[in-house]
């Protein structure tokens, strides 16, 4: 019998990336193409479409061996059903997105939002591969997350679950309001927009800092290499960030108890300055039973993440 691949898609505003996966979770061969948001919903379709075939098409493979295709993007999606509810940066509102690729590709079609596939794709060949209860957190412009339950997604009653970044961890006093209308959110801090607030505000009340040294529009990473340099400041931030990312992994374990938390996203990349506050303050807010074991590491997929996740909603969903 032939080998099956699964194609999985990552649905972005400006490209849409491709890529074919065998049944180990091994990333194969890789497309991308631009998504084109401009011209409308069935363009976008049509690319998807499009994208899919090529990849196949000059890989090694046939279509027959195709087993089925999963696609991963930002929004909020209706899983069960396979509707995109909203999807603000590809202007995808109600879209049954499912049903138009499967008539489209006559192949089974799964889909599910961005944090969801790259959280099963680190658990599927990634960082925590072999692992069969892991939570996943991506640190970029927000705090996203996915939860691996026995190898698999878990999705929630409406398949909401692992919206990490907007635990409230934060103290009334500090707190700050976060974009979903609520009040002291982890994604207010430890989030590459939260860290960059935080550099502007202490520029802007005059503190004593590098930062205010930095050419254009501070970055995360600039807080970071600050921070590395013994900036007071830029180090302040980085705590803080850190140790309420901590705080919420202390929240998560008390409830979920994972072996592992993985970590991605841009901000994960400041390396050891970030992972090693967020183990001490885990260690220090989590009960001994519950921390036992339990580690605390960066992603190792990066950017591929999303594909393999994706390709991964056909077998591990």
């Amino acid at each position: 019998m032939s080998e099956s691949i699964y194609v999985g898609v990552d649905l972005g505003g400006t490209t849409i990336k491709v890529g074919i996966c065998n049944e180990k979770g091994q990333l194969l061969e890789k497309y991308e193409g631009a998504t084109e948001v401009e011209k409308g919903v069935d363009t976008v379709i049509a690319n998807i479409e499009k994208y899919v075939r090529h990849i196949v098409e000059q890989s090694s493979y046939s279509w027959d061996q195709l087993a089925g295709v999963g696609a991963g993007l930002a929004g909020f999606t209706n899983v069960k059903e396979g509707i995109i509810i909203l999807a603000p940066n590809i202007g995808f509102r109600n879209v049954p997105m499912r049903a138009l690729l499967e008539e489209r590709l006559g192949k089974p079609v799964k889909i599910d939002n961005d944090a969801n596939v790259a959280a099963l794709g680190e658990a599927w060949s990634g960082a925590g591969k072999g692992i069969d209860n892991c939570v996943c957190y991506t640190l970029g412009t927000g705090v996203g997350g996915g939860i691996i339950i026995n190898g698999k997604i878990y999705q929630g009653f409406s398949g909401m679950a692992g919206e990490l970044g907007h635990i409230s961890v934060v103290p009334d006093l500090e707190a700050i309001q976060c974009g979903c209308g609520k009040m002291g959110c982890l994604e207010t801090v430890s989030s590459a927009t939260g860290i960059i607030r935080m550099a502007n505000d202490a520029v802007e009340r005059g503190d004593r800092t590098s930062l205010a040294l930095v050419e254009g529009k501070i970055m995360a990473k600039d807080v970071f290499d600050a921070a590395k340099s013994g900036d007071e400041v830029a180090l302040r931030i980085v705590n803080r960030a850190s140790y309420y990312l901590g705080k919420s992994m202390a929240a998560v374990a008390a409830v979920l108890n994972p072996e592992r938390f993985i970590v991605g996203g841009g901000v994960s990349k400041a390396g050891d300055i970030l992972f090693e506050e967020v183990r001490q303050v885990f260690a220090k807010l989590t009960p001994e039973p519950l921390q036992a074991g339990v580690q605390i590491i960066p992603a190792e997929l990066g950017n591929d993440a999303g594909i393999v996740g994706a390709a991964g909603l056909l077998l591990r969903s």
